[in-house]
C-alpha cells in the first residue's frame, strides 16, 4: 500500500512521481518497458515546462546539456521571410530547450532514484484496475508472474495506447488529419547554429532543429501520406526544397508519422486521474504534447498532496480538469495553424502566403504575440 501509483514511467510519469516524492509522498512507478527508447520524436522543451522542471531540480543540468533555441527563421523560396526571437517570452528560460527525450527521460528517472530508489517499477503491466472508493487496486503482471499495487489514487500516465483510459469508459473525441511527415537526425551540415529553421515552400514544409552532438533533425511535410521513403529519400527531398546538401550516411534516427487528435471527455473518475498523452493526444508539430503532460503533472501535484492530507478536493479537481481539457483544446487548435502553414500550396498562393508571413513578422506586437503561442506561453 502506497500513497499513489503513477501508471506510465515515461517522462511524464517521472516527473510527476518526482513532484510527489519530494513532498514525503509515497509513489510506486509502474512501467511495461523494461528500459527507456533510443529514439524518439519530442526534443522540445517549452519555458513553462522548464520552469515547472525547475521546481524538482532538473533543469539546469538539462538545460547544460541541450540546445537552447532562441531564434527561429522562417525562409521561403531561397530568402529569409522572418526571423523570430524568444527573448521576451520568459524572463527564467528565453528559449526553447532541444533536447532528446532519450536524456529528458534519464535525468527525470535519475531524480527519482535520487528520492526513492525503490518508486520505480520496470516490466510490469497493468492489466486491470479496481476502485472501490477508498482505495485503487491494480491486478497487474511482470516476468510472468500476478501481482497487484494499492494506493490512495492512481494517476495514469501511460500514454496514447493507454490501458487505463478504456477501463475507465472515458469518452474520447477524434479526428484525423491528411497530413503526413517523414522526419530524420543528421549530422549538423547547416550554418543555422542553434537556430531553428522553417521553410515554406509551394511542396510542403520543411522544418530544421539543432541538437545536441551537432546534429540536426529535419521534418518534411510529405506531399502523398504514403510515400515515405528512406533517409537518402529525406536527404533528396531537403534537397529539392531548400538546397541545402545533408549527409544520408551521417543518418541516426528516422521515423514516418500521421496526425490525430484524440481529447478525453474528462480527466477524473473516480480516484484516479489520467494526464499526458494519456489524456490528450495532439500533433507532434510544434512539440505541444510532452510539454502539456507535464503542465498537467504540475497543476495536479498540489491537489494530490491536499488529498493526502484529507482536505475535500472536489473542487480543486473539478478546476484541475476543467483547466486542463481547455489547455489540451488550445494546442489542438495551435497544431492545426502550425499544419496549415506547411500544407503544399502552388506558386501562387505560396508566393502569397510566404509574403504575409514576411509582412505580419515586421509588426512588433503580432511578432511577439506569435513568439508567446509557439512557446506555450
Amino acid at each position: 500500500m502506497v500513497d499513489v501509483l503513477v501508471i506510465g514511467g515515461g517522462p511524464v510519469g517521472l516527473f510527476m512521481a518526482a513532484l510527489l516524492l519530494q513532498h514525503g509522498v509515497s509513489v510506486r512507478i509502474l512501467e511495461q518497458r523494461t528500459g527507456t527508447e533510443r529514439h524518439s520524436r519530442a526534443i522540445g522543451i517549452h519555458p513553462p515546462s522548464l520552469d515547472a522542471l525547475q521546481g524538482i531540480g532538473v533543469a539546469p543540468a538539462m538545460v547544460a546539456e541541450g540546445v537552447p533555441i532562441r531564434h527561429g527563421i522562417a525562409i521561403g523560396g531561397g530568402r529569409t521571410l522572418a526571423r523570430m526571437s524568444f527573448a521576451q517570452v520568459s524572463e527564467n528560460f528565453p528559449f526553447v530547450l532541444a533536447l532528446p527525450q532519450s536524456r529528458t527521460e534519464a535525468a527525470l528517472e535519475a531524480r527519482v532514484r535520487e528520492l526513492d530508489p525503490a518508486a520505480l517499477h520496470r516490466g510490469v503491466r497493468v492489466e486491470r484496475l479496481h476502485d472501490d472508493g477508498r482505495q485503487v487496486t491494480a491486478e497487474a503482471t511482470t516476468g510472468g508472474s500476478a501481482v497487484q499495487y494499492t494506493a490512495a489514487i492512481a494517476i495514469a500516465a501511460d500514454g496514447v495506447r493507454s490501458t487505463v483510459r478504456p477501463q475507465l469508459g472515458a469518452a474520447v473525441r477524434t479526428k484525423d488529419y491528411r497530413d503526413s511527415y517523414l522526419m530524420g537526425d543528421f549530422a549538423d551540415s547547416t550554418g543555422f547554429g542553434p537556430d531553428a529553421a522553417l521553410f515554406l515552400e509551394s511542396a510542403g514544409i520543411v522544418e530544421s532543429f539543432p541538437l545536441p552532438g551537432m546534429l540536426r533533425r529535419w521534418v518534411v511535410r510529405l506531399a502523398d501520406p504514403g510515400n515515405a521513403g528512406d533517409a537518402k529519400w529525406l536527404v533528396h527531398t531537403v534537397k529539392q526544397r531548400t538546397g541545402i546538401d545533408v549527409d544520408p550516411a551521417s543518418n541516426s534516427m528516422l521515423s514516418h508519422f500521421g496526425v490525430r487528435t484524440r481529447l478525453v471527455r474528462r480527466m477524473v473518475t473516480g480516484r484516479t486521474v489520467l494526464i499526458g498523452d494519456a489524456a490528450h493526444e495532439i500533433s507532434p508539430i510544434g512539440g505541444q504534447g510532452m510539454n502539456l503532460g507535464w503542465l498537467d503533472a504540475a497543476a495536479l501535484a498540489p491537489v494530490v498532496h491536499a488529498s493526502l492530507h484529507g482536505a475535500d478536493v472536489g473542487a480543486e479537481l473539478r478546476n484541475f480538469e476543467t483547466s486542463r481539457m481547455a489547455a489540451a483544446a488550445r494546442a489542438a487548435r495551435q497544431s492545426e495553424i502550425n499544419m496549415a502553414l506547411g500544407r503544399p500550396l502552388p506558386a501562387g498562393p505560396c508566393g502569397v502566403r510566404n509574403r504575409a508571413v514576411a509582412a505580419a513578422a515586421s509588426e512588433p506586437a503580432i511578432h511577439a504575440f506569435v513568439a508567446r503561442r509557439f512557446t506555450m506561453q
